[in-house]
């Protein structure tokens, strides 16, 4: 007889109560799962690179709740326990990890553990690019709908500590990256892939390993599931045959037998192999850009069987976006700034540069993630006129777009800045009336940033500063 979902995820927590529990990580991921974990008596030793003194407020309240640490450059050189709750930016082949694995330990992660408690319906999204868009739009439908929905994952929120509060009718929309994926042996009952193109390559140790990464989404699957393709990707288009259960895909470009696509006048439709149902024109769709119509595509062939289509029509019309994303900050001047700080890719920054009609003044540059910046460096030549670079990135940004056939005769201008501050200055100076600024890295931001969202906030802070 099987356990009913609040016992047996009672159950595994009554279990980890015999057991040292080991949390690397104190970020956005674990805080709230530290704080479960000891309430819940379990026995909790957390592991961080940072010091007690750039812990702060989050080390004052673990330091009073008596919770041990171990902190600074060298927190990992005792690493042990039963069970290690390893952070998703870890490296999973990392020496730690691989001796603790060797000395008997459990290596796992908040995410894998939550799917296997996990009594709801869940969908998971993942992609070198847009997965937080089209999760967010999946999210949006399924609650248009009147769904109870647990939204969660690489979007910024831990899962786990709500496993308790999910019902089996509720849905649980989840963004998964390639360093969540990469251990994982659970997939998602509907699996979603957006595209995949060169990224994260400082850690993956190859293109390979970072592609099998995200087959994980899908490969552990049985007939019941269903995967989402982006059949206008040619890494993507070709996982259908690795798919266990129902494929389903979506394209901007031509019809697909079963799934979401856009024909030549603009016009979104669902095919259901003879079946055609319209929903609307592209051009109706709030968020700016093909890239947000290759999201919106991707989140009606995921939602499908759950969602009426006059929901996933409303969501389109009205969803004008999330943080960080193509996101309008203010108009100064006749100047119009955007924060496009999640581009931490040149195919994110690319799709960014085509969703406007004009040329841009475009701030990029950033922390090195060891991908290729010569396919970004033509599309900067025919959407950028000036060009403002910053951080460890822009030496190689500059060799790609100088290196790049056309350069001498494009007109465009390149400015270097040591801070995001010179930065905004020197695009507020070049600019004019009618002029777009757009903060469009093309590179992550851990050069100076503990994230994308802190440096499109601090980008933010600057520019509504500006007079």
């Amino acid at each position: 007889m099987s356990l009913q979902p609040s016992t047996k995820a009672s159950v595994f927590f009554d279990r980890l109560k015999t057991k040292q529990v080991a949390i690397i990580g104190i970020g956005v991921s674990h805080t709230n799962l530290i704080r479960m974990f000891h309430q819940k008596g379990i026995p909790v030793v957390v592991y961080d690179r940072r010091t007690r003194e750039e812990l702060g407020a989050i080390g004052d309240e673990f330091e009073s709740l008596g919770i041990p640490m171990e902190l600074g450059p060298k927190y990992l050189r005792r690493l042990g326990g039963d069970i290690i709750f390893r952070t998703p930016g870890m490296n999973f082949h990392s020496p730690e990890l691989q001796a603790a694995r060797r000395a008997g330990s459990i290596i796992t992660s908040e995410v894998e553990v939550f799917f296997d408690l996990c009594p709801a319906t869940t969908i998971g999204i993942t992609g070198s690019d847009g997965k937080t868009t089209t999760t967010t739009l999946i999210a949006e439908m399924l609650k248009e709908a009147g769904k109870t929905v647990h939204l969660g994952g690489n979007i910024g929120r831990a899962l786990l500590p709500d496993i308790e509060k999910v019902q089996p009718e509720d849905f649980v929309v989840a963004e998964l990256s390639s360093f969540q994926l990469i251990s994982m042996r659970q997939s998602p009952d509907v699996a979603v892939v957006t595209n995949v193109s060169p990224n994260h390559l400082d850690v993956h140790k190859d293109m390979e390993e970072y592609i099998e990464a995200k087959e994980n989404i899908f490969l552990h699957q049985n007939g019941f599931g269903k995967t989402v393709l982006n059949a206008d990707n040619l890494i993507t288009n070709g996982f259908d045959k690795l798919v266990r259960g129902r494929i389903e895909k979506f394209s901007r470009l031509s019809a697909v037998q079963r799934g979401a696509w856009m024909d030549n006048s603009g016009v979104i439709w669902y095919s259901d192999n003879d079946s055609q149902t319209r929903l609307l024109r592209s051009e109706t769709l709030k968020l700016p850009g093909q890239h947000n119509v290759e999201n919106f595509l991707a989140a009606v062939t995921a939602v499908w069987d759950y969602v009426p289509k006059e929901a996933m029509r409303k969501v389109g019309i009205q969803f004008a976006g999330v943080e960080h994303r193509i996101e309008f900050v203010r108009e100064l001047n006749g100047v119009k700034w955007y924060n496009d700080s999640i581009a931490t890719s040149p195919t994110r920054t690319i799709a960014g540069l085509r969703s406007f009609d004009q040329k841009l003044i475009v701030i990029a540059g950033g922390y090195d993630k060891h991908i290729p910046y010569e396919p970004l460096a033509p599309e900067i030549l025919s959407h950028v006129k000036v060009l403002i670079l910053t951080g460890a990135t822009a030496p190689r940004i500059e060799e790609a777009v100088r290196s790049c056939k056309g350069f001498s005769e494009s007109g465009l201008a390149i400015l270097h800045a040591d801070s995001l501050p010179e930065a905004v200055h020197l695009a507020q100076v070049a600019a004019g009336p009618g002029d777009i600024i757009s903060l469009s890295p093309a590179s992550a931001s851990f050069d100076q940033y503990p994230n994308f969202e802190a440096r499109g906030r601090y980008f933010k802070e600057l520019v509504n500063a500006l007079e």
